[in-house]
């Protein structure tokens, strides 16, 4: 599975502004990405007869669960923004005092592909960096401590192109939903708190003008 993984968020590192990207034709190549993604994590547990139970998919529960995400989602946005400038302060660069032009969504068709975005990278990233290798670093490490900060290194990898204080404080957000995802053993919060805070990035910002 890393080796699919690994690869294209390394390459985050080498994202600019200067590269001429387009945010329609980034948005489609991250779905396209992300939705095989999913596919072969979905094919893993069928072939290892693993239910999405088993991930952290469960139906039980789930207004709870969403209600909570929505609960949590501004604490979680507070903290990070302290923590960012804390990391910033001790001499970490950022590259996102804005919202770069590959990111920045306009006109309503492409606030639909937004939309859409959110939802599928909340939903795919939550599920192989919080439930499915979660899980396969335990059963390898044998220490969840250890599965958590590997699985929340990876995940803040995939935004090199944000710069060191971001990505030290996505790995914090890596950490923090890990948490969640263990203590309440379902990614409905974690995902909720994911795709709010992707929504305020991609959404929000741009229809109110703050880039």
């Amino acid at each position: 599975m890393l080796i699919f993984i690994v690869p294209p968020m390394i390459g985050s590192f080498f994202v600019s502004e200067g590269d001429n990207l387009h945010f329609p034709s980034l948005a489609f190549s991250v779905l396209s990405e992300d939705l095989a993604l999913m596919g072969l994590v979905l094919f893993f547990l069928w072939r290892n007869g693993e239910p999405l139970a088993s991930i952290g998919w469960k139906l039980n529960g789930l207004k709870k669960e969403t209600a909570l995400g929505v609960a949590l989602f501004l604490p979680a946005m507070f903290g990070l923004s302290l923590a960012e400038g804390v990391f910033q302060k001790l001499g970490l660069s950022t590259h996102m005092s804005h919202l770069p032009e590959f990111l920045t969504a306009v006109g309503p068709m492409e606030m639909l592909l937004a939309c859409v975005l959110v939802i599928v990278v909340a939903i795919v990233e939550e599920t192989i960096f919080r439930g499915y290798l979660l899980l396969r670093f335990n059963n390898l490490t044998g220490s969840i401590s250890a599965s958590i900060l590997i699985s929340s290194v990876l995940f803040s990898i995939g935004h090199g192109y944000e710069g060191p204080a971001n990505l030290v404080t996505l790995g914090l957000l890596g950490i923090i939903l890990a948490l969640i995802y263990i203590r309440r053993k379902s990614l409905v919060a974690p995902t909720v708190i994911h795709m709010l805070i992707d929504f305020y990035a991609l959404v929000l910002m741009p229809l109110a003008g703050l880039k």
